[in-house]
């Protein structure tokens, strides 16, 4: 382990390297990290990198989720709903389908259930590619906000397939009773277990001494403990991180103070960089292990396969998000739907195009066994990690470098929210310092009249450099301006009901609130 330990961090080091490259030339950092992890395992001098699959579950994917839960937008996620519950689950389920009759047809030695296996390996596209593609172009809000919820679900819809699957070639069959019952206990349950788990935490939070250091390890921890708690009794541990994750970032300012939030962003992005980092290469690193035996399937073959499987993934995600558009467009007849009006045919494109697969279908096909119950070999096993690993890069390479130029070319508005970010963020604030002055004139008239530098604080919000002078720097002063940030942060969340508030202008002031607070408790 020790003689490996300059290997690793070298990888560490040529990940932080890319990644700073990735950012300089606008690409999406999943696809120079998996090219370069596949060049670097052409090379003969170096060990060997196998991907654990228990890994990837349990050390990788809880925190990635749980970070992803906290940083989703619920107002959103609660808007589309209807749309992302589609995406995440009966388009998967669709896409498995699809996936199955294909290679059940088209690929020899493949059944019906081997290709629902494999459908619910590579089902769910990757959020974290998405992710890092719209950093560098602008989207319509609720595009962004439907991707990410959607990437939130889909990992847990399509392990259920896999899981369901992974029986029926083991065993041969499905009860279909079982099989319901099954099904209801790992949604229902890991949901349940989420929430449970989040408010024991919550709870931990509220009543124990801590500061901001306990808080930050009981984050860390939060995520491992609902993945391993649902996943002990046979129920989905990335829905219990999801809505575990979901409970606790709706009540953030209930139970952390802005110090233990400011030092929770820091941390967690850094994790979430290491991670993810990680993942990607190591996905590159594996070829050796995934063509180490095709199980007879010449390489020429194993390919032509592979991206047979991609084509079905592209023209059905590309049909399901039109299909989806069609079936809003009749419910809003009956229903009320997020929005009445027709989108057009670009964004449904776009979200169609925005595929890309990455880790969670590797570590599921890893994790397939190498044998089955009875001792036999498992059927296609070694063909079925090959075409999940073709799959993989040639949705990064091909839709993850031709999405930026795509989106810029669309070129569509943002609808939900018009105003741009900047003028939306300065208004906002005109706004909190009309309230905020009224609230120190009403609560406070007395020290406001004979410290003017109150009401220098409200109207010269902006330069921060300016808000306090010595008059402000007594406890009774610095209190008063503390609990404004309090009411101002009320405010705010009251603000952020309306569907008309962007929800990211909202957070930026909150974090600034954060930040002003934690410069008045070091005065």
């Amino acid at each position: 382990m020790l003689d490996l330990f300059p290997y690793y961090l070298a990888l560490i080091v040529a990940i932080v390297l890319l990644i700073m490259l990735a950012n300089k030339i606008k690409v999406a950092y999943p696809i120079l990290l998996v090219l370069a992890g596949l060049a670097i395992s052409f090379v003969p001098s170096l060990p060997t990198v196998q991907i654990d699959p228990e890994l990837i579950f349990v050390i990788f994917l809880p925190p990635l989720l749980y970070e992803a839960a906290w940083a989703i937008s619920w107002k959103e996620l609660w808007k589309w709903r209807r749309i992302v519950g589609s995406f995440a689950f009966l388009i998967v389920f669709l896409t498995s389908f699809a996936v199955a009759w294909v290679s059940s047809k088209f690929i020899p030695g493949f059944t019906l259930a081997l290709g629902f296996l494999l459908g619910g390996i590579v089902s769910p596209p990757d959020a974290v590619s998405a992710g890092a593609i719209l950093k560098f172009v602008k989207v319509p809000k609720r595009m962004e906000s439907i991707l990410a919820g959607e990437s939130l679900l889909n990992d847990a819809s399509s392990l259920i397939i896999f899981r369901f699957a992974l029986i029926a070639v083991s065993t041969g069959r499905i009860v279909l009773a079982d099989a319901v019952f099954s099904f209801s206990w790992m949604v229902l349950g890991g949901v349940i277990i989420g929430v449970v788990v989040a408010f024991v935490f919550f709870k931990l939070h509220k009543l124990l001494p801590g500061d901001a250091n306990t808080d930050l390890v009981l984050t860390l921890v939060a995520p491992y403990s609902m993945y391993m708690v649902a996943e002990s009794v046979h129920s989905s541990g990335v829905l219990s991180v999801v809505s575990g994750g979901l409970f606790l970032a709706q009540r953030r300012h209930l139970f952390l103070s802005a110090t233990s939030r400011l030092r929770a962003v820091n941390v967690w992005e850094s994790v979430s960089f290491i991670l993810n980092g990680l993942v990607f290469m190591l996905i590159g690193l594996d070829l050796p292990q995934i063509t180490a035996d095709l199980d007879g399937v010449s390489l020429f073959s194993a390919v032509g396969y592979g991206l047979l499987i991609t084509l079905v993934l592209v023209i059905t995600r590309l049909l399901s998000a039109y299909a989806a558009i069609v079936v809003t467009m009749v419910a809003r007849n009956f229903i009320t739907v997020a929005d009445a009006s027709y989108p057009g045919t670009k964004g449904p494109f776009l979200l169609g195009w925005a595929g890309m697969r990455g880790v969670v279908s590797l570590a599921a096909a890893l994790s397939i066994p190498v044998q089955l119950s009875n001792g036999v070999v498992f059927p296609q096993r070694n063909l079925i990690l090959f075409i999940t690993f073709v799959v993989i890069l040639s949705t990064l390479v091909l839709q993850g470098l031709t999405l930026p130029y795509l989106i810029r070319q669309f070129n569509l508005p943002d609808t939900d929210h018009p105003l741009p970010a900047e003028e939306a963020y300065h208004q906002m604030y005109r706004k909190l310092a009309q309230v905020s002055l009224a609230y120190l004139q009403s609560q406070y008239a007395t020290q406001v009249n004979e410290h003017p530098a109150f009401q220098q604080l409200v109207r010269k919000w902006e330069d921060s450099n300016q808000l306090l002078d010595d008059e402000l720097q007594t406890s009774d002063h610095k209190q008063i301006y503390l609990q404004l940030l309090d009411q101002q942060r009320q405010w705010l969340r009251e603000w952020n009901n309306a569907p008309a508030t962007n929800e990211e202008v909202v957070r930026k002031h909150l974090l600034r609130l954060d930040l002003e607070e934690e410069r008045i408790h070091f005065l």
